[in-house]
């Protein structure tokens, strides 16, 4: 089998006009980066979501842009072939555009991504466009945004008036207009959603915006179920239940360390004959036990100390 070829921000385009949906999928490690490059998604994003799924955070909010390099790196190594986008955290893109090219310097140079994206529409504009034209794709955000979750009063779905549609379609058509290479569209109603996906020439990928974008994107943790606790989420379907499954492996290994039946025979190794001799202050050789268990010492006669003929 040939060897998968990564996309491209024109193949991504490519596949919007011919009507390919695309697959993509939150991952934050090795592992999971190499599972789902070997199950065929498209890209693969290393979300700020893992202060959520993986550090145990509440929001996203505390996640540093350490943590994103971190992350985005031990991704990359796991999937080579495979178009890679990393969040841009909290407040790393809204001050300076000094600071914000730093912030995106480290994460294509030290996280080896392909691809930033960015939480906003209309307001970060000029932020994406003078990205862009630092030669880095980006991938926009609106609907939804976690990072604003305070703001916007909770994780309430957007666009279900005229005005808020109006709002989301005039947010992205600034994104596309900046050089924004597609835009994720998050809990927006299916309706303005589809609608958005129409008016635009770049794709949109949704998460809880309905059957009308262009592609898909879920968290891993959420689509294999990897949490001891799951909360479910209307816009998720779980593919999979690794999370019981896990906890159940682990409670096996501690009932049988706790019961003396782990390691088994078939989990040792066995040493040569005499390796163990002299260790730890084994018996000399010359030393031999009576028959009564107490070593006694042969003279240089060779007869028994305290033994007579």
């Amino acid at each position: 089998m040939a060897a998968k070829q990564a996309l491209n921000i024109l193949k991504l385009k490519k596949m919007k006009q011919g009507g390919e949906p695309i697959a993509m999928v939150t991952a934050y490690d090795y592992p999971s980066a190499r599972l789902a490059e070997e199950a065929g998604v498209d890209m693969l994003l290393v979300g700020d979501s893992l202060g959520n799924v993986v550090l145990g955070y509440d929001s996203t909010i505390p996640v540093t842009l350490d943590d994103m390099v971190y992350h985005s790196r031990t991704v990359a190594r796991g999937a080579e072939r495979t178009f890679i986008v990393a969040d841009m955290p909290f407040m790393t893109y809204h001050g300076s555009l000094d600071e914000t090219l730093r912030g995106v310097r480290r994460l294509m140079q030290e996280g080896h991504v392909h691809a930033v994206k960015m939480e906003g529409g209309a307001e970060i504009a000029d932020t994406v466009a003078a990205v862009v034209r630092a030669g880095v794709p980006v991938l926009g955000h609106i609907g939804l945004t976690p990072q604003s979750v305070n703001q916007l009063g909770g994780y309430r779905i957007q666009g279900k008036d005229a005005k808020d549609a109006r709002r989301l379609l005039e947010d992205a058509k600034a994104l596309q207009e900046a050089g924004a290479f597609g835009i994720v569209l998050e809990l927006v109603t299916e309706e303005v959603a589809a609608e958005i996906t129409k008016l635009l020439d770049i794709p949109t990928i949704g998460i809880g915006a309905g059957r009308g974008c262009s592609g898909q994107v879920l968290v891993f943790h959420d689509l294999v179920k990897y949490t001891d606790n799951y909360r479910e989420k209307r816009f998720v379907k779980t593919f999979a239940d690794v999370g019981t499954q896990i906890k159940d492996g682990i409670t096996g290994y501690v009932k049988e360390v706790k019961g003396g039946l782990f390691p088994a025979e078939q989990h040792v190794f066995g040493a040569e004959e005499g390796a163990v001799d002299g260790l730890y202050g084994s018996r000399d050789k010359s030393e031999k036990a009576d028959p009564a268990g107490e070593p006694q010492t042969a003279d240089k006669t060779g007869r028994k100390a305290g033994v007579t003929k």
